[in-house]
């Protein structure tokens, strides 16, 4: 017989790791995200794989994609979507005060050279 360890809720003293402001880099493979997608979807599906990849990642439903990262993958038209992208993603702190998220995720466009490939994951600094 084998018994499980009980979960239990966090301590109060304890913030979630979810609820802290932070900015990090990831380079994203969209490649094999957007398999097997037809020719007139990739594109927008590139982005819903974004919006996908920042939501498991930064744990807030409310994802902001950045115009510059938009223009980047349409950049080869909605067929040739490119192979990898590096990009910024920040979770920030929501300014209106009637919204339902207390953060929400910008996600920016970092040029580097081979789009990002073999770069590591690795934390940004805020300037703000």
């Amino acid at each position: 017989l084998q018994t499980r360890a009980r979960h239990t809720a966090m301590p109060a003293n304890k913030k979630s790791k979810a609820a802290e402001v932070v900015s990090r880099e990831y380079t994203v493979n969209i490649h094999k995200r957007i398999h097997g997608v037809g020719f007139k979807k990739r594109a927008p599906r590139a982005i819903a794989a974004l919006r996908k990849f920042a939501l498991d990642t930064m744990k807030t439903k409310d994802v902001r994609v950045d115009t510059e990262l938009n223009k980047f993958l349409w950049s080869k038209g909605i067929r040739n979507v490119p192979y990898r992208v590096r990009v910024r993603l920040s979770r920030k702190r929501n300014e209106d005060e009637d919204a339902t998220e207390k953060l929400y995720t910008l996600v920016q466009y970092v040029p580097a050279a081979k789009n990002g490939k073999g770069m590591q994951t690795a934390a940004v600094e805020d300037a703000e």
